[in-house]
C-alpha cells in the first residue's frame, strides 16, 4: 500500500490553480511543484491535471500559450487569469472552512 494520496474529487483544480498563482507553468512542471509541496504525499496523475487545466480554460480560470521548455521543447504554459484568483480565493476559503470543521469532527474522544 502507498503511502501517497490521490487530491480528494473537488480539489484538483483548487491545487493547480494554487500552483499557477506561483508563475505560468507546464502541465509537469505542475505535477513537480504538487509533489515537492506535498512533500510526496500528494499523487497527481498528468492526465487529470490536463483535464483540469482544460476545464478550467474553458471557464476562463486559466489561460494556455505556446512556450519552449528548459529542454527546449515545445509545451503548453498556463497562466491563472483574475477570474481565475477569484475563484482560488472564493474556493480556498471555503475549503480550508470545511477541513477544519471536518478535522474538529474527527478530533471529538469517542465515548
Amino acid at each position: 500500500m502507498s503511502d501517497s494520496l490521490a487530491p480528494m474529487k473537488g480539489t484538483l483544480d483548487v491545487l493547480v490553480l494554487k500552483t499557477l498563482s506561483w508563475g505560468p507553468m507546464h502541465g509537469v512542471e505542475i505535477v513537480t511543484w504538487l509533489e515537492d509541496r506535498s512533500g510526496g504525499s500528494l499523487a497527481v496523475e498528468d492526465s487529470a491535471i490536463y483535464h483540469a487545466l482544460h476545464r478550467m480554460q474553458e471557464r476562463g480560470l486559466v489561460r494556455a500559450d505556446w512556450g519552449l521548455t528548459e529542454n527546449n521543447r515545445r509545451a503548453r504554459y498556463y497562466e491563472i487569469t483574475a477570474a481565475g484568483r477569484d475563484w482560488l480565493q472564493e474556493q480556498s476559503t471555503q475549503f480550508l472552512r470545511y477541513a477544519e470543521t471536518v478535522a474538529a469532527v474527527l478530533r471529538i474522544a469517542d465515548r
